[in-house]
Parts: structure tokens; sequence; C-alpha cells
């Protein structure tokens, strides 16, 4: 009966069941012989045979019978008595036509060459069993399959016997032809691996792209990359159905590799090993380690293979697809967070195109929402603030512009309650030397004080500031600490200045910054300190400061109530002026330590004094009289009138100025009273008057000055300081001065040089001394300016 098949084990079943069942009779065999007397007992005898293994296809058919394939290695198991005496030349095999022959004849007439004995191997220790090495050849073109009967012999010179049992029968068969020519399988197996590694690079190349990302590249990347981007992206988004297709085109390409490795190679062994080793370097990780870097170039290039395997597995693939779509949901991709992305950011900065400020920008941004107005601010005691009672005068506005701030906070009291806020373009229209108070500034303004919560987080200050109602902000909190009531506590302040720095994740200075971080307080280095007082007149600018309206009262009150200041002799604006002069308006520092001391007395009896005095606060104590009568008087008294009066000796003190302009300059001279009040006197009785003669003839072009008497006042009185003063003290060259320039504004007609000279002739009803002035009345400068302008400023 012919081998049913090849390259399989027919009648697998059945033959383990007899060689089982040879195994068990073997010992009975033996005996059974043994008894018979058969056989040298000092020979070896083989008593059955068994397949052991070969490197072709072989087995047993379902008549147990052994076959084995043409031009292969054999081994088979031989089982007798003393096999170990047993050579290879005592082991043959001889063709017969059947099974059903062989059991009718014992005898081997011809021994076939087809089944070469090798040698016996193997011999067990017992001597019961080794193992045949048995080379078949190949059978004849026509032939497909023979029958051969196992030969044996107990010696060289004995004859052939031949075994009757179905065990030592054995099939060659002939090998199973390739189905396909040699070139074209090799062909076929290289087109497998490469489709292999096309779907495994592919799976990773595709799916590690996801839609998100596709459309990122078609916005913003190079040409090339937007083309391949386009390619991919329509078959991206059938994630789960792509995802199918690539692995079930995977699987299949895979099994079909090593079933064509398995007839090629013709051992399953080394198929199995050669499709493992090449799939997992070229099908892999070859392609995997490419598409991982370049998938977007690979996945476009292969877009049209791509779509065709989705065709082809379309059938299987896409139910499968829908299902998952269905169970897992719509792909969304990769999606970014905040945090992810600032990491994300530092992490790829190595490889990036940005720079450390883009970085910085980008973070910065990115963390406006999770930091506060807390964060950035500017503690309330590093702020520059001024209070809201200051006067501005030229101190507190260089001040102000020194610090370099546009928009500074006003506080009351303390530096907590802030009540207003000052811009330093509110005081454009402020002349400093007005000494205008902040209140008046800041009530005309009324700019909105703008209040914010410490916890207000940056991006809503942001948009805030962005309104316009206010670039500044003061930070408060709710302290609730204590036993006591909460209230709002001020922590400092915030600007958008602060703002834009966090944004930046850089200082912003500019050239009147004097710290670099208003939180680390570093100063700038080489900062050169602004200095305005190139900006201020000396010559106008009041040591003192007063309050407008007590300059302005002090003005009325000259003009108004002391005969010398009257307009008809010194006009409002010189007067006015005259105020405003240096060292005019001055101040007293009373030492209550040392009440008595000098510096506190601003006339001293019986001593010479040319100088007016008018208290604007403060007190003092008067002393006059024989009895040393003492009284105090206040604000608005004044003093040394008499100081200040002069006169000519002769009846023309002048040449060169008509004789008409002078008595009409005369006449403006009212009828003094003899006697003053007490609290308005510059003196207390009449003074004691030293001449002094002087006599300056001065050459000039036209001008010639004659003599004048001066006489010079001593006053009969003490004016002591009882506490702080401010008041104006006038001398008579100041005096002078005033009334030279009042005559020059209103008689412009005239030059400087013709009315250089001009002596107050008061009526003979006066009783003050008349006092002949010479013109050393201007200096150098106000000489200049005069004849410049007439109206020049003193």
């Amino acid at each position: 009966m012919a081998p049913v098949g090849g390259g399989g084990r027919p009648g697998g079943g059945p033959a383990r069941g007899r060689l089982l069942l040879v195994a068990l009779v073997l010992p009975v065999l033996l005996w059974a012989r043994g008894a018979r007397g058969q056989g040298d007992p000092l020979q070896g005898t083989v008593l059955g045979m068994r397949l052991a293994s070969c490197n072709k296809s072989c087995g047993m058919n379902s008549d147990g019978i052994i076959f084995v394939s043409e031009g292969s290695t054999v081994n088979l198991r031989l089982y007798g008595q003393r096999l170990g005496a047993v050579s290879s030349n005592l082991i043959s095999f001889t063709e017969v036509d059947d099974s059903e022959t062989s059991r009718n004849s014992t005898s081997c007439p011809e021994l076939t060459k087809d089944l070469v004995v090798q040698q016996l191997v193997n011999v067990s220790r017992g001597n019961t069993s080794g193992m045949l090495v048995v080379l078949t050849k190949f059978l004849r073109r026509s032939e497909n399959i023979k029958l051969y009967a196992l030969c044996t012999r107990a010696a060289v010179d004995r004859p052939w016997e031949r075994w009757k049992d179905k065990d030592s029968l054995l099939f060659m068969v002939e090998e199973a032809g390739s189905f396909l020519p040699l070139w074209l399988h090799i062909l076929l197996v290289m087109v497998l691996l490469v489709l292999s590694g096309m779907f495994s690079g592919l799976n990773l190349g595709l799916m590690a792209l996801d839609p998100m990302e596709l459309r990122i590249v078609q916005n913003c990347g190079t040409d090339k990359e937007k083309r391949y981007a386009r390619k991919i992206e329509p078959i991206r988004r059938k994630g789960n159905y792509l995802l199918c297709s690539l692995l079930l085109g995977n699987v299949l390409v895979n099994t079909s590799l090593t079933i064509l490795l398995d007839n090629l190679i013709g051992s399953g062994l080394m198929a199995v090993a050669s499709s493992t080793i090449g799939i997992v370097i070229f099908g892999e990780i070859v392609p995997q380690a490419l598409c991982s870097r370049h998938g977007l170039a690979v996945g476009a290039n292969t877009i049209s293979l791509t779509k065709f395997f989705m065709l082809l597995t379309f059938p299987l693939s896409y139910p499968v697809s829908k299902l998952l779509d269905f169970v897992l949901g719509q792909e969304i991709g990769t999606v970014y967070n905040r945090e992810k992305l600032m990491e994300m950011l530092k992490v790829t900065e190595p490889y990036n195109d940005l720079v450390k400020e883009e970085l910085n920008m980008i973070q910065g941004a990115l963390e406006l929402r999770t930091k506060t107005v807390e964060d950035v601010m500017t503690q309330l005691q590093d702020c520059f603030m001024i209070p809201s009672d200051a006067i501005l005068n030229f101190n507190t506005m260089s001040e102000i512009m020194e610090s370099g701030y546009t928009r500074i906070p006003v506080f009351e009291d303390e530096q907590s309650n802030i009540v207003d806020i000052l811009y330093v373009k509110d005081l454009a229209f402020v002349d400093p030397d007005d000494c205008t108070p902040l209140k008046t500034i800041t009530r005309f303004y009324n700019h909105p004080v703008h209040f914010v919560f410490h916890d207000t987080k940056l991006d809503a200050m942001l948009e805030e500031f962005k309104k316009g109602k206010s670039h500044l902000a003061i930070v408060q909190k709710v302290n609730n600490e204590g036993e006591g009531d909460p209230f709002y506590e001020v922590l400092g302040l915030v600007t958008l200045e602060d703002v834009i720095e966090e944004i930046i994740k850089s200082e912003i200075l500019d050239e009147s910054d004097m710290y670099t971080d208003n939180r680390s307080r570093k100063r700038v280095s080489e900062k050169n300190k602004r200095d305005f007082s190139a900006f201020k007149d000396a010559d106008n600018e009041l040591k003192v400061k007063i309050s407008p309206q007590l300059l302005l009262a002090a003005h009325r009150f000259l003009a108004t109530e002391v005969p010398l200041f009257n307009p008809s002799l010194i006009s409002e604006k010189i007067l006015l002026r005259l105020l405003k002069y240096p060292d005019i308006i001055q101040e007293l520092k009373f030492d209550e330590h040392n009440k008595y001391n000098s510096h506190h007395y601003l006339y001293t009896r019986n001593k010479p004094a040319d100088y007016f005095i008018l208290i604007l606060q403060g007190k003092v104590e008067v002393e006059a009289g024989k009895e040393n009568m003492k009284f105090e008087t206040g604000a608005f008294s004044y003093y040394g009138i008499m100081a200040l009066a002069s006169a000519p000796s002769g009846p023309s003190a002048q040449a060169g100025c008509p004789p008409a302009k002078w008595s009409s300059l005369l006449s403006r001279l009212p009828d003094r009273s003899p006697s003053y009040p007490l609290s308005r006197s510059a003196s207390l009785s009449y003074p004691d008057r030293t001449d002094v003669t002087s006599s300056s003839p001065i050459a000039g072009s036209s001008v010639q000055f004659g003599s004048s008497i001066l006489a010079q006042y001593i006053s009969d009185f003490s004016v002591r300081a009882l506490m702080d003063l401010q008041y104006i003290k006038i001398t008579r060259q100041q005096y002078q001065n005033g009334l030279l320039a009042s005559r020059m504004e209103n008689c412009p007609q005239f030059p400087m040089d013709g009315c250089a000279t001009y002596s107050e002739n008061f009526s003979e009803k006066s009783e003050l001394p008349v006092v002949d002035e010479t013109t050393t009345l201007l200096n150098e400068r106000n000489s200049s300016l005069h004849r410049t302008s007439h109206e020049s400023a003193i």
C-alpha cells in the first residue's frame, strides 16, 4: 500500500501503538527464538526496526509502514541481542513488489543499491538497541514510490534472510517538487520582506502623526512638508481603518513569508529561524528606525500603496475599524496644556530655532494666568509717594522729576492711606514760583484711584490696564487677623510696566530708573542723577516757601496799609516782584533753650538798621520807651518804616532830569501824619540821626551826579521773637530799586541815564528825617537788564 502524502506523518497514532506493542512482545520473541535454538548465542541478532528521524519528509502511513523521502538521511532504531557484534555489512535492504509478496518469501535474491547502510551507532549498554544510519538515493524519473524489506545475515559467509514482518518494510517516495521556479521563489520572498518592512514602518510613522500635528504642519511647515501633510491627512483621519489595514497586511505578509521560506529551505526549523531573523531585522528594526525620523516623507510617497491595501483588506478591516470607533470613540490627537507646552519648549530648546528671549516671552505669556499681582508688585515701603499737603514749589517738583515716575500716589496722614494719584503731566501749567498746594491740582483733575486685591491674576490685571482707566493700581487685601474688625490693608503698587516685564521675563529700564528691579532693589550701575538746579532762577527763587494766599495777603496789606508801598510810589507789579526777591521772605527758628539769643532779635535798641520788617506768622515781643515797656504783637505788624525814607540835601540833587518831571514825581508823595500807631510804627520815638555826607562825582556821557546826604536810622526799641517766625525784610537799597523800577515803568520816554538818581522829598509837615540818597541803587546786572527792557524784574 502506498504512503499517504509527503511531508506529514500519516497514521502517526496507530504507528505509535504498534511500536508500543513491539516493545511489549520483544522479550517474548527473544525467549521464543532462543528456545527454538535459532542463531548462534555468540552472534548478534536483529529482532525489529522503527523510524527514529530524517532530514526530509518521513513518517509512517496508516498501515504502520515506514516511508522516507528520496535523497535523504534516515535514522532507524534497531532492536535485538548482542547488537554490538553486528556490523553494517550484515544489514541491507532488498526491493519487493508489495507487502504481501514479502510475507511469502524469506530469501533476499538481490540487494538494492537505492538504500545505502552507513553504520550502526549509539548501541545501548545492554546491546539491545542501536541507531542505523541509512542514505536514500533518488528514484528514477518514471518511479514515484518503491517498497523495500530489511535483510540480515548471521555472518559474512552466511546467506541473507529477509524479514517477513510489516515492521521491516520501508517505502521510499518521490520528494515533492517546488511549484515555483527558484528565481521567482527568491524574488517573491524578497518582495514579501519589503512589504513586511513597509507595513511595519507605516504603522509607526503614520500612526505617530496625529491629525492635530498634520494640521499644524499644513499651516506652518515648509512647502515640501505642507505637500506631504496634505496627502496624508485625509487617510490619517480614518485612524482605526488605517490601523486595521496596516496590521492585517503585515500579518498576512509575514505568514506568507514563513511558508515560502519553508518550501524553499525544506526544513521547518530552518524556515522559522530564517523568517524570524529576516522579519525582525528587515521587517521591523530598519523600517521603524527610518519611519520614526522620516515618517512624513515615507508615508506621503507610499500613500498610493497604502490606499491599495486599504481597499484590498476592506472586507475585514473596515467592519473592525467601525467597531473600534464605536467602542473607543473618535480620535482627538495630542493636546498640550499650559504646563506641558512650557516643558516641551524647555526640552526642545537645543533643537529649535528660538532664541532665549523668545522662549522667555512665550514662557512669561503662558505663566501670566498662574501669577498674581502680589508676585510682581512694588512693596509699599519702596514706593515713591508725596503727602497731600505738599506745596508744589521748585524743590517738590524737582523731587518729582528726579524720581522719574509719571504717576505718583498721594497719601494723607500715613502712606497706607492713598487718596489721589498725581500725573506728572498735570504739572505742565504749574509754576513753581506760585507754590501751588498739591490738593488744588489733585482736586482739579480728580484722577480715579484704582484698587485691586492681592490675588488678582495678571491676565485679568492686564485686561483692566488695557481698558485705559489707569496704568497704576493700588494692591490691597482684607486683613482679618486679630480680634478687631477686618480692614483693607494696602500692600503696594502694580503698574502696566510690571505686567509687561513679567511677560517678557526681563526688566525694562529707562533713563530715569534708579533700580533694575523694585523687588530686589538692585541699583542701576553708573546712573547719573538728574540735576534740575539749572532750571532754578536763583534771583527769583524764594528761600522760604509760603502759600500763594499768604503772599497775596502780604502784597495787598503793603499796598493799602503801608504808605511807602502805596501804588502811587511803587507799582503793584514791581511790589510783587520785590516780594519774590531772594531773602525778602525769611524764617526764624526759635530756640526754646536760649530764648534771649541774639539771633532772636529783629531790632536791637540804639543799633543802626536799614531795613523794614513785616511779620507774617508768629509772635514777637516789643520793648520800647525809657520805662522799657513790653508788649506782644502778632501777624501783620510792621517795624522800621523810617529806615526806608530818604531825601536830597539840596534843591536840586539831580542833573539832566527835567524840573517839570521831578515836580511831577514829587507831587505823588502824600502828606504823612506826624505819628504812627504803635503796632505799625517804624519807630516809637524820634530816632537819633547821624548825617553822613558823601560826595561821589561820577563822570559819564552827559550824566553828572551831585552829592547827597544819607541819614542812618537807629531804632529806639527792640523786637524779639517769641516763637518761629515768618517775616518780610526789605532793605533801603531794595526799596530804592523798587522805586526806580516803578519810575521807569511810568516814564519810559526818558532814558535811564537822564533819570538815574532820585531823592524822595516829603512835605514839610512830615516829621520823618530827610535823607539824601545817592544813585548806587542798581548793581551791574540790574542796570544791564533795565537798559534792555524797561519792565525787567529786579
